[in-house]
C-alpha cells in the first residue's frame, strides 16, 4: 500500500481537502470523541526553522488524540550532512508513525518522503506551507459558511511558500484570487508555481491573477490575505529596502473599506504592525487573525488522523 505525504497542498484532491475540512470541524466539536484515535503512535517533528504556532499545535495535538510527539532540533546537524536523509528517513520510519519536518528547502521535505516509510508531513518550507491552508479554510469556512463562489485577494511577498499553497487551493476550489505584489522575480510567484497553478484552474474554473495594483485586488473580494515582509531567512539588512518595496501593498483600512462590507482580514502570523498590515486592520472587527491561528490545532489534527487512515 503506498504511503500518503502531504508536502503541498495539492498533493490532496479537493475531495480530500474538504473531507479532511469536515472533520477538523467535528474534532474541534467533539474533542473527547478523539481522545484514544492516535493511542500510542509518535510523531517525530524535525526543526530546523524557528516555530511558535507550529510546534505547540503539532504537540498539543498529538497529545489530544491520544499519542506523543518528540521534538527534535536539526539546526546544529542540518539534515543531510552528518546523516544523510535517506538514512534518517529510514531509521526514523522504524521508530515512529509519522515524520513531520520544517525546513529551508523543498529538497530536503522531498527527499524526507522519498525514502520514509511512513507519512511525512510537510510544517514548512520555501515552496509551501499545506497544514497553514487547512486551518486558514477551515477558518473561512467558518466565517463564510462555504467554499465556493468566493474571491481571496492577497497582498505583499509572493514569492513565498504561503502564497504558493494559497493559490493552488484557490485554484483546486474553482475559486477567484488576486495576488498583489510589487513587479521582479524577488516578489512574484516561481514560473513552476503559477504553471501548475493554471493547470489545476483548467478542471476546477478557478481565476487566479498576479497584479500589481492594491486597489484592483481588493474590489469584490470576500477574503483579505497578508503574510510577513520579513520571512525566515531574510537578512536583517534588506528590511528597510523591502518595507520601501512592500508599503504600496500594506493592507489598510482603504484596502478594506475597498473590498466586500463583510470581508475577512487574514495573516497566517506572526505579525507585524505597521508593516505588512496596519494596527487599525489586524486589531480590528474584520480581523480573524486569531480564529485562525487557533484552527492550525484542529487542522492538524485532522491532517494526522487522515494520513494514518483513522477516518
Amino acid at each position: 500500500m503506498m504511503v500518503r505525504h502531504l508536502l503541498k497542498i495539492s498533493d490532496f484532491t479537493k475531495t480530500e481537502c474538504e473531507k479532511v475540512i469536515e472533520n477538523a470541524i467535528d474534532i474541534k466539536k467533539k474533542p473527547d470523541k478523539y481522545t484514544e484515535s492516535l493511542k500510542g503512535e509518535t510523531l517525530l517533528m524535525l526543526f530546523e526553522k524557528p516555530s511558535l504556532r507550529t510546534r505547540i499545535s503539532f504537540e498539543t495535538g498529538m497529545q489530544q488524540l491520544g499519542g506523543h510527539a518528540i521534538f527534535y532540533s536539526i539546526v546544529d546537524s542540518p539534515l543531510g550532512q552528518k546523516e544523510n536523509i535517506h538514512d534518517t528517513a529510514k531509521v526514523a520510519s522504524r521508530f515512529v508513525n509519522i515524520i513531520a519536518a520544517r525546513v529551508f528547502k523543498r529538497q530536503d521535505i522531498w527527499d524526507l518522503a522519498k525514502y520514509s516509510d511512513v507519512p511525512v508531513i510537510n510544517m514548512l518550507d520555501d515552496y509551501a506551507h499545506p497544514c497553514q491552508m487547512i486551518g486558514d479554510f477551515l477558518t473561512i469556512k467558518e466565517k463564510k459558511g462555504k467554499l465556493s463562489d468566493l474571491k481571496m485577494a492577497y497582498y505583499g511577498d509572493a514569492h513565498n511558500n504561503v502564497t504558493y499553497d494559497l493559490m493552488r487551493f484557490c485554484a483546486l476550489f474553482g475559486l477567484k484570487m488576486d495576488v498583489a505584489c510589487p513587479k521582479g522575480i524577488d516578489y512574484t510567484p516561481e514560473q513552476e508555481v503559477l504553471e501548475e497553478v493554471k493547470q489545476l484552474a483548467k478542471s476546477s474554473g478557478a481565476i487566479i491573477n498576479v497584479i500589481h495594483d492594491a486597489i484592483e485586488a481588493a474590489e469584490g473580494a470576500d477574503i483579505i490575505y497578508t503574510d510577513s515582509w520579513m520571512s525566515y531567512g531574510i537578512p536583517k539588512e534588506k528590511e528597510a529596502q523591502r518595507k520601501k518595496i512592500f508599503k504600496p501593498f500594506q493592507v489598510n483600512s482603504q484596502i478594506m473599506k475597498t473590498a466586500k462590507k463583510d470581508a475577512i482580514f487574514m495573516n497566517c502570523l506572526p505579525a507585524m504592525r505597521g508593516y505588512e498590515q496596519t494596527t487599525e486592520v489586524i486589531d480590528g472587527p474584520q480581523s480573524i487573525v486569531f480564529d485562525q491561528a487557533e484552527n492550525r490545532l484542529h487542522g492538524q489534527k485532522a491532517i494526522m488522523l487522515f494520513l494514518r487512515e483513522k477516518f
